[in-house]
């Protein structure tokens, strides 16, 4: 949660606003109707949800449903990796900036440190994830100088570290194009130190480009959706906590779904709204981000979500 907002006099959600874990249930069994095959649970920070195991449970009994993984900070991931995956979770990702504590703290903005993050890795590991992924968001002069230290940490641990270029999300971030580290950059500056070598995707429309170590030890990815967008594939659909229905991380507002369900709507009825919006969009931001962003004052022309209100 961004400090400069986040305080004592932050209005949060009512309890009432917020989606059930039945209502959650059942918004992903519409979707998996339409072919969703995967889930993520993100955030803000999942993991401060109140029994989230119980939605784990929930989730893996969708029909259709054969991948559930969970995005978060790591801070409390060390108490819950167990039950998490007693409750079904399949794979975790955390993120994890930087292994320097001071650049760490000042990337998070709460003054926390890097060990607890670190134990909560270790309790996934513990705790038998099939996947454990590392998501660094690579900021120039703030962080771009460890992440070499990053990959090699992790390197040889089966864990896969996935480095991913600074993005305009919402509007707190101050964002500024000169701050962006390519993935040709990244890409660049691993390799010169631990030879890489690309590998073909895993699924049509994954997001990170993949990179195996040459001498077999493990592998990296790297997101690009600033230099090069992939809009033309993205396949994600995303839900709010209030129950918007969101088309694109880079989205102004979304579709509630909410107020229908409450009011009664059938699963038919559902499923004739989505797939209206679904079809119906014509999100590409990332491809018109130059013609939409004025750069060198780094100020939007439209408003965006937020992404402690939407995740990545």
């Amino acid at each position: 949660m961004p400090a400069e907002i986040y305080g004592e006099r932050y209005q949060f959600l009512a309890r009432s606003e917020v989606l059930t874990f039945e209502e959650i249930q059942r918004l992903a069994r519409i979707f998996a109707k339409f072919g969703a095959r995967k889930l993520r649970v993100t955030g803000g920070e999942p993991l401060v949800r109140a029994q989230l195991p119980k939605l784990i449970e929930l989730l893996t009994a969708v029909e259709g449903i054969d991948d559930i993984a969970l995005t978060t900070n790591g801070y409390l991931l060390a108490a819950q990796a167990k039950p998490l995956r007693d409750a079904g979770l399949d794979r975790v990702t955390v993120s994890l900036d930087s292994l320097d504590d001071n650049v760490f703290r000042q990337m998070n903005g709460r003054n926390f440190g890097t060990e607890p993050v670190l134990q909560g890795i270790d309790a996934a590991e513990r705790a038998g994830f099939k996947q454990i992924k590392i998501n660094c968001v690579v900021q120039r002069g703030v962080n771009d100088q460890t992440i070499v230290d990053l990959a090699r940490h992790f390197k040889g641990t089966g864990h896969i570290v996935r480095f991913i270029e600074y993005m305009d999300v919402g509007t707190l971030n101050g964002w500024n194009l000169e701050q962006v580290v390519t993935a040709r950059e990244i890409l660049k500056t691993i390799s010169s130190t631990m030879p890489l070598e690309p590998v073909k995707a895993n699924y049509p429309g994954e997001v990170a480009k993949r990179y195996v170590y040459a001498d077999g030890g493990g592998e990296i990815g790297i997101i690009a959706s600033v230099s090069q967008p992939f809009c033309g594939d993205c396949t994600r659909a995303r839900l709010s906590t209030d129950g918007r229905f969101v088309t694109c991380l880079f989205s102004s507002g979304g579709k509630d779904l909410r107020g229908p369900i409450r009011a009664g709507a059938s699963d038919d009825d559902m499923m004739r709204l989505i797939s209206t919006v679904w079809s119906n969009r014509e999100d590409r931001y990332s491809e018109i981000r130059t013609s939409e962003m004025n750069v060198r004052g780094g100020k939007e022309e439209h408003s965006k979500i937020e992404m402690f209100r939407m995740g990545g």
